[in-house]
């Protein structure tokens, strides 16, 4: 069997080469907070590492210490990634009381001489943040509906893994405190060859779990760039055409919908009057009160330029029309007037010739002089 210097030494190279390779592949590519967070606990399970490799020397006393510090800073980094996936922040003052509480026991014995100064409060704290991160990460497990299988999968092994090395190290602890370091069952069972391994083996899957997860997130937004409105964050025409076809092909029998195109009026006349700072606003003003109005009554959706077409059903599109006018006018007074043109839709026709009805209906509106509603 490997000693356990040796084991060490292959633990801080191979979590170096990790951390390498998921800052450059993953955290540089997303910068997501949780990325971070791992990088960070990374570098202090290497750095404590490191630090237990002057175990025996003339440094010990400041070394052991150390190790032991950074070694719970870095199972507290791991708590920050944990409450980061669920949009959670975590303060300072969070991750510094049990490594506060570590240097102070370890400080309090004889580090001189006694490689496992502060031992219990070590394992008890390693134990209890590594414990807490996997709460957090079953926290967002349970919150999450109808999540993708590759993300359920990759936060299922975060949670699993954290569980098992928090259970690991508090019967550690346990052991520690009742039969002492020097004994067989805890140098054997539960001395620092058999935790190195078991810590390399944990940072293989979380590192694994979170590169899936940022693949995931990169994934997601490539998609939302794909069919979200960069300025509104609506959907975009292609994928309005696609998801309301679906819904309308989905309506039951007999019953109808409305596809309602809308045209802000004089549009062109704001943009160059007051810039288009101001005719942005406008146009994000008016993509709320469609949205706020609709609901998931409906789909809206932003065509280019000032356009944009809703689908309704189970409500009169002439209403729902009425309701974002005085919702948008409400909001700024200032604003461009709204011409709509209404077409209805029934169960299995086509949406683009929909569409082009409402058209033609919204250049009706436009001809009577704007700032009204036209039913095809």
């Amino acid at each position: 069997m490997l000693d356990t210097f040796t084991l060490r030494v292959a633990f801080g190279l191979v979590a170096l080469c990790v951390l390498v390779l998921f800052y450059g592949a993953t955290y540089r590519t997303t910068r997501a907070a949780y990325s971070g967070w791992w990088c960070a606990s990374l570098a202090c399970f290497i750095t404590g590492a490191l630090l237990f490799l002057f175990n025996g020397t003339a440094v010990q006393v400041v070394a052991n210490p150390a190790g032991n510090v950074v070694g719970a800073m870095g199972a507290g980094c791991l708590v920050g990634g944990a409450r980061s996936l669920g949009e959670r922040d975590t303060t300072w003052w969070q991750l510094a009381v049990v490594p506060t509480g570590v240097l102070l026991a370890s400080a309090a014995g004889t580090p001189s001489r006694d490689v496992w100064s502060g031992g219990a409060a070590y394992l008890a704290g390693m134990a209890v943040l590594i414990g807490w991160s996997a709460a957090e990460v079953r926290r967002v497990l349970t919150a999450l509906d109808h999540v993708r299988p590759q993300i359920h999968f990759a936060l299922a092994s975060i949670a699993l893994s954290s569980a098992a090395i928090g259970s690991f190290y508090l019967l550690r602890a346990v052991v520690f405190v009742v039969v002492g370091p020097d004994h067989p069952v805890f140098s054997i069972g539960f001395g620092s060859p058999t935790t190195t391994l078991l810590t390399l083996m944990f940072l293989v899957v979380v590192t694994y779990s979170m590169s899936a997860l940022s693949h995931e997130q990169q994934t997601s937004e490539l998609r939302v760039r794909a069919t979200r409105d960069d300025l509104t964050g609506l959907l975009n025409r292609a994928e309005f055409l696609r998801t309301a076809q679906r819904q309308v092909d989905g309506l039951r029998l007999g019953s109808h919908g409305a596809v309602v195109l809308a045209d802000l009026d004089r549009f062109k006349r704001l943009n160059d009057g007051s810039g288009h700072a101001a005719g942005d606003e406008a146009l994000r003003a008016f993509a709320l009160a469609c949205e706020e109005v609709v609901g998931d009554r409906g789909l809206v959706a932003r065509l280019g330029g000032d356009e944009f077409v809703l689908l309704t059903a189970g409500c009169p599109a002439e209403e729902i029309a009425a309701s974002i006018v005085r919702r948008y006018a409400d909001s700024a007074p200032s604003r461009p007037t709204v011409s709509f043109g209404i077409a209805g839709v029934a169960r299995g026709e086509d949406v683009e010739a929909a569409l082009a009805r409402a058209d033609v209906a919204l250049y009706e509106a436009k001809q009577a002089g704007r700032d009204r509603i036209v039913t095809a």
